[in-house]
């Protein structure tokens, strides 16, 4: 990748951080206030940790994108409560996957009826994310999975791409929603530099029913992530990088999945922008 596409993704992040104990000392200690930094939010422990922590690194000076899933929200009081309490804290950006609670909290089963809502209530984010699949979804048919980024174009303002490993596959998806004319800008999520030893704790961390949940909808993930040797992000957008800089893409940035390794995720961006600075 040329010094150049490599500077410009890497100087345009945000970094994906579970809402833990641990997390908002790890974020102070290491991440630069102008990293755009998202709160994931948890099935088992409800939306309440990821609103706390979003409230806690905005007040430190961050730009906080939590994650507001569907399958987590009881029904429009609920969303507006939630709505009111992070335009409160000074949130202007959130992202609205469905989320993984089976059975829902309330009545959304899928990101489109919230986004629908946010839009009567006025839109009360500028900003507002929705998700993307290059890889195939376990459970979802790739046809629809566009068709529904589509459907959700008028009420989104960019897209965040899940987990891919697969430099064509990826090249391949970024071409194929710009041709369904998804002019959305993408936020291409890649991995951090995760050390196998610690994904192996977090997986057990985070909970037994959690970790298996996560486990068995991501497993294919885990198993690269995990693998000695198994994921190199350099090595990837370094194979990505027509895909990925090309300004028909739409790329804006990167999202890195830091799966909490926050301190070598930043390390290992700074190593690469100080090197292709020189």
């Amino acid at each position: 990748m040329t010094a150049q596409g490599i500077r410009t993704l890497l100087g345009s992040v945000r970094y994906e951080v579970l809402p833990a104990r641990s997390t908002e000392e790890k974020v102070l200690a290491h991440v630069p206030r102008d990293v755009v930094v998202t709160v994931t939010a948890s099935p088992v422990k409800g939306l309440e940790p990821t609103l706390d922590l979003t409230a806690r690194l905005a007040a430190h000076g961050y730009r906080v994108v939590p994650h507001v899933p569907a399958r987590l929200l009881r029904d429009e009081v609920h969303l507006k409560e939630v709505a009111d309490r992070l335009r409160e804290a000074g949130v202007d950006d959130v992202f609205v996957p469905a989320g993984d609670a089976d059975p829902p909290a309330g009545g959304y089963d899928g990101a489109l009826p919230v986004l629908r809502a946010l839009s009567e209530l006025g839109r009360p984010f500028p900003h507002v994310g929705i998700t993307g699949y290059p890889e195939s979804h376990p459970l979802i048919h790739d046809d629809i999975t566009i068709q529904s980024m589509w459907d959700k174009r008028e009420h989104a303002t960019y897209i965040v791409s899940n987990l891919c490993f697969d430099p064509r596959t990826l090249g391949e998806w970024i071409a194929r929603i710009r041709r369904r004319d998804v002019t959305l800008p993408v936020y291409v999520g890649v991995a951090g530099p995760v050390q196998r030893a610690k994904l192996l704790a977090m997986a057990t961390k985070i909970g037994v029913g959690e970790s298996t949940r996560f486990l068995t909808k991501h497993a294919s993930w885990f198993l690269r992530l995990a693998a000695p040797g198994g994921h190199s992000p350099q090595r990837l957008l370094e194979r990505c990088e027509d895909a990925l800089t090309t300004p028909s893409a739409g790329v804006a940035g990167l999202h890195l999945f830091t799966f909490n390794q926050i301190a070598e995720t930043e390390a290992w961006r700074r190593a690469l922008l100080e090197r292709d600075g020189d």
